[in-house]
């Protein structure tokens, strides 16, 4: 895939707006960059253009703590944006993993590991400022918790993929950081039992803040790469925010649930050192898999489903993946239905490629079929171009080509990716 042909480093709105304006007129392409961290293609430059990087536009505007929203500019990453708002009392939940920029997270929707409680970047985005395909620059939504004011544009542009415009400022909802924070970990017998304690737990409406599944292959890359001692068994990895007495009732009902279902050595993380020491391990739990097969190349997919489908969906996706005998590791933010496979690949086989999207190509369908969707997070970009019609239907992909042609009618903004033109 070939570069892009130039690459502008904004510092500003007016940068953007600058750039865009001249590619507007000649029907350059543009391609929004933040950090480049997503994983679905979104930032390849298939038909050339221009990269606008906005990682130097990285400050943060305003905090109203008194409202619990805070504006930033788009490069800000979540956390810096914790590091400079401690001292406030509050925080922004919103955990994809990586140090992703919040102008990114807003573009693809992102959620994470915190979402089960604290919901996803549309829950979270108030309001935006965008540059759009002619240079002009426009403000959606207000800071205001809700509005009925004409069409909802923020919704529109939050999970747009920078197809529609360059996202230049974000408004977020703020929390307060809990009053007691408790992490821990259990050990199953197997998937399906740490699947069936997650769903019991989430029908209960236990409000738990996250709860995230690792499988034994997982464990063991986990234990070698961040040279932790993890019992290698299926595991569920939990953190319970609230009151010292919230906390202790709902860890104690999971604890419950759990020995339903034969779960054991429920062990407590509990200084915020160990906490940070067993979340970095789980987010670095793709880094931990690269290593455990050196030179690889890894293909990573997510799909999301119905609480209720989970098991289903998860155990005939890992079935099938241990058929293939291709490397893999699955990890789950599975109180929200949500999970992500990635394939180890020797780069010296194409074979395992084929396998490996052909597993791909069967977890995303199985999931279709189970009412969910081809991607929770990730994103469609250009990796997964044509699910978006086995989801919605060729009608409301047309719908959204309508939208497109109608805000970006020279399609320069990120084309070929969601669906083509």
């Amino acid at each position: 895939m070939p570069p892009p042909a130039a690459v502008v480093f904004a510092e500003s709105t007016a940068d953007v707006a600058d750039a865009v304006r001249p590619a507007s007129q000649y029907a350059t392409p543009v391609i929004p960059f933040g950090v480049g961290s997503s994983l679905e293609g979104h930032l390849l430059a298939v038909q050339g253009g221009i990269s606008i990087d906005v990682s130097r536009m990285n400050k943060v505007v305003s905090v109203n703590a008194e409202d619990l929203t805070v504006t930033v500019q788009p490069g800000v990453t979540r956390k810096q944006l914790n590091d400079e708002i401690r001292s406030t009392g509050l925080f922004f939940p919103i955990d994809p993993g990586a140090d992703a920029s919040l102008g990114g997270m807003s573009a693809t929707r992102a959620s994470g590991t915190n979402a089960v409680r604290y919901g996803t970047m549309r829950e979270n985005v108030l309001g935006l400022e965008v540059v759009t395909a002619s240079g002009e620059t426009i403000r959606t939504g207000t800071r205001a918790k809700k509005s009925s004011a004409g069409y909802d544009l923020t919704r529109l542009f939050v999970g747009s993929e920078g197809t529609l415009g360059v996202i230049t400022e974000v408004t977020l909802r703020l929390y307060p950081i809990p009053e007691a924070i408790s992490a821990a970990i259990c050990s199953f017998p197997s998937i399906e039992a740490a699947v069936r304690t997650t769903i019991r737990v989430i029908q209960l409406g236990v409000p738990i803040a996250r709860v995230e599944l690792i499988d034994t292959n997982t464990v063991r890359m986990v234990n070698a790469h961040s040279k932790l001692g993890l019992r290698e068994e299926p595991m569920l990895l939990m953190e319970f925010h609230g009151s010292p007495a919230g906390v202790k009732e709902q860890a104690e009902t999971v604890q419950e649930i759990a020995s339903e279902f034969g779960g054991n050595a429920f062990e407590w993380a509990a200084t915020p050192e160990e906490r940070t020491r067993l979340w970095t391990a789980r987010h670095n739990a793709y880094f931990a898999a690269v290593q455990s097969r050196p030179g690889c190349k890894v293909i990573s997919t997510d799909t999301c489903v119905p609480i209720s489908r989970l098991a289903d969906c998860l155990l005939d996706s890992v079935a099938e993946a241990d058929a293939s005998g291709i490397p893999y590791f699955p990890v789950g933010h599975v109180g929200d239905g949500n999970f992500h496979f990635g394939y180890l690949l020797d780069p010296n086989l194409p074979e395992e490629r084929v396998t490996a999207e052909a597993l791909n190509h069967k977890l995303v369908s199985r999931a279709l079929a189970l009412e969910g969707t081809c991607t929770g997070e990730h994103g469609v970009g250009l990796h997964k171009m044509g699910f978006p019609v086995d989801e919605a239907g060729a009608g409301a992909v047309e719908m959204m080509r309508t939208i497109k042609r109608a805000l970006d009618p020279k399609n320069i903004m990120n084309p070929g990716k969601i669906f083509a033109i």
